[in-house]
């Protein structure tokens, strides 16, 4: 398939082979640069040449730290809603809970203050 035909059909990481999704990627993150555009184009072929390397890479692997980065937000979103949490006995609950899978034998466990 040639890469003008696979721009037609799909996405970037709908391509399985790691060259062609190198072409596909380069061009576009060269030309978005150029001077002629808007600056958030011209910032868009930027975040493209920072992020090449990753890109190409997830090609390589088919593999990605997103699940690790859900767990991150999920608590640090815990956290911000904490209220000062001093017990981590309190907060591995409040995790639980939050994540929608709580171990219900632990919660039998908890007193009210």
């Amino acid at each position: 398939m040639a890469l003008s035909d696979k721009r037609r059909s799909g996405s970037l990481y709908d391509i399985p082979n790691p060259d062609i999704a190198h072409q596909y990627l380069a061009e576009p993150a060269a030309d978005l640069q150029d001077d002629t555009f808007p600056p958030e184009v011209q910032s868009l072929g930027r975040t493209l040449t920072r992020w090449y390397d990753q890109i190409v890479a997830w090609h390589r692997a088919r593999a990605t730290n997103g699940p690790a980065e859900a767990i991150n937000n999920l608590v640090k979103r815990i956290r911000r809603t904490a209220f000062g949490f001093r017990s981590f006995h309190n907060y591995r609950i409040r995790s639980m809970l939050y994540a929608g899978r709580p171990n219900w034998d632990l919660l039998a466990t908890v007193t009210p203050r």
